[in-house]
């Protein structure tokens, strides 16, 4: 079904309940393990409704935040949502101290059952109303940032349509683009602290109100990580500032020297030579075009899966003002459909959604057909491994998105600027940490944490004028800190499980790709460790691994 046509209807909250107490009741009088399934199947149709029309409603709010209706509906699920899974988790009791719970594992897996145990420790009725409060201030975020009016000669921008001048090839001209937006975040800097102040301290008392120390422990849990825990994040870490960053502030000095200067400034970072970023031929329209023939060529799988994104108008990603800033890839259970927001540009972002995007959306599509749900309950590092690894299984394409040697321009920079991510994704991980362990911080306080990391991690920048950044700010147009807390480490681990990809490719392309098909089709289940010894990869966590990635890209680099 097109997504246009897929029918909206609010959620009866009191019905859903009705019938969720039913079920409860009915796996209770149950007598078998297959009894129980069966029902259970119920559970999965009632949860695929919900979880429909909750996203529904959540895609049409992104697509247009000026839509009264749909924000109407975003603040209803907001509210409602946490009540209801809370209820879903007292039904999940009920199968996770099953009589028949071993039979029951054979069938749904040892990983779900794992994960279960996982929500009940996070959630509880005591902290509804400050889940519910949580909810509300993430949106008061999105919209602050949603609502930049941007002056640029004569033409109002967003934060999404003012991101080619960010990286402009001409340096005056991205240098203004920085300084409009540093003067936007100053403007806002008063409520982004207040916004921040509120959800570390709501979280930190939700945790307190679950029993645990800080909100860290509670974030470690509703983040599903079930096989590792803080020790190993900080080992990896510890490995990333002994070997990424020497190897990332080498490719900023080659970048500086590219690009000519005697000095290089924040604003320069994002560009990857004098001529600018390799930038893709045609309109949003042929973007996608080429996506279409590039996947159709990739594999018989993915062939299917583009057509079907396609011709189901699946993608909504030419830029608007009143659009959500960012991008995302989400999943319509009723319509076994991903859907893909974003905001083209007109940069290289744009085929990077091609690729990222796309390869979220290609794994949910290939996992669709399995009937056991809790396989599709993918912990966030796995699930971009998918997007990540798919940005480099594109590259013998990149020529139908770029001319003659932008398009390898564009694989040298793409590589690049995956190298330099990894220090910044532990920053970014590192503040989180250490932001919760002391939840009350002043924000000049918070603050002085990030600029120190920025030594640890980043020690080459510099913001020049950019006084919103130089004073420590730059963290609070990071989303994933405000909306997704705990998140960021998950692209790191990605990232550096896709670099293995990377550099099987080099060895074997094929093999490589059975092995991501692989990897896909495991879905979730097992658990992370397993899943990529199963598909033939090393765990980052393991001592050496990250050396032995950093090595084989020395080498590519720099042939």
């Amino acid at each position: 079904m097109k997504f246009c046509d897929m029918p909206y209807e609010r959620i009866d909250f009191e019905k859903v309940k009705e019938e969720l107490l039913g079920l409860m009741e009915a796996f209770k009088m149950a007598k078998s393990a297959q009894e129980q399934f069966e029902i259970h199947k119920k559970y999965y149709r009632l949860s695929d409704k919900v979880s429909t029309q909750v996203t529904l409603a959540s895609i049409r709010h992104s697509m247009d935040t000026t839509d009264a209706f749909y924000e109407k509906e975003k603040a209803y699920y907001d509210e409602q949502v946490p009540a209801y899974s809370n209820l879903s988790v007292e039904y999940l009791k009920l199968l996770y101290h099953s009589l028949y719970r071993e039979e029951l594992e054979q069938i749904i897996g040892p990983v779900a059952f794992k994960n279960m145990e996982l929500s009940f420790r996070s959630v509880s009725e005591a902290v509804i109303p400050l889940m519910q409060e949580e909810n509300a201030l993430v949106t008061e975020y999105e919209k602050l940032l949603a609502s930049a009016k941007i002056d640029w000669d004569g033409e109002t921008l967003n934060l999404s349509l003012l991101g080619p001048y960010l990286k402009h090839k001409d340096p005056e001209v991205r240098r203004k683009a920085y300084e409009k937006q540093n003067a936007f975040f100053m403007s806002i800097e008063d409520k982004l602290d207040e916004l921040y102040d509120k959800l570390v301290k709501n979280r930190t008392l939700q945790a307190k109100e679950l029993g645990f120390e800080t909100y860290t422990e509670l974030g470690y849990l509703r983040m599903q990580r079930n096989s590792y825990q803080r020790v190993q994040v900080e080992n990896l870490r510890r490995q990333v500032k002994e070997v990424f960053v020497p190897f990332a502030e080498s490719l900023y000095e080659q970048r500086r020297k590219r690009l000519g200067l005697s000095k290089m400034y924040f604003s320069d970072e994002q560009v990857y030579g004098t001529k600018g970023n390799p930038q893709p031929f045609g309109k949003p329209e042929e973007i996608l075009e080429a996506g279409q023939k590039m996947y159709g060529e990739l594999s018989k799988e993915t062939r299917e899966f583009f057509d079907f994104m396609i011709e189901n108008e699946l993608l909504d990603v030419f830029g608007r003002k009143t659009k959500a800033v960012g991008g995302y890839m989400t999943y319509i259970p009723d319509y076994k459909s991903p859907f893909i927001f974003a905001n083209f540009n007109g940069t290289s972002d744009d085929v990077n959604v091609i690729t990222h995007e796309c390869g979220h959306a290609f794994q949910g599509y290939l996992a669709s057909e399995d009937l056991i749900r809790e396989h599709a309950d993918i912990g966030m590092e796995t699930a971009e491994i998918h997007s990540m690894s798919m940005e480099f299984f594109a590259e013998p394409w990149y020529s139908l998105f770029f001319a003659g040697e932008e398009a390898k321009a564009y694989q040298e920079m793409h590589q690049e600027d995956a190298v330099l991510f990894i220090p910044y994704g532990c920053m970014v991980d590192e503040f989180q940490h250490r932001i919760y362990d002391k939840p009350d911080m002043t924000p000049a306080e918070r603050k002085s944490v990030w600029k120190e990391l920025e030594h640890v991690y980043k020690p080459h920048l510099d913001y020049g004028s950019l006084q919103f950044f130089a004073d420590g700010g730059y963290w609070q147009r990071q989303h994933h800190i405000y909306s997704f807390p705990l998140y960021y480490i998950d692209y790191v681990i990605a990232q550096l499980c896709a670099f293995e990809y990377k550099n099987k490719m080099q060895e074997n392309y094929e093999e490589a790709w059975k092995s991501y098909l692989k990897l896909c089709r495991l879905s979730a289940s097992d658990y992370f460790e397993n899943l990529l010894q199963k598909a033939g990869l090393r765990s980052p966590f393991e001592d050496g691994c990250i050396r032995e990635i950093v090595d084989k890209l020395r080498k590519d680099i720099s042939r």
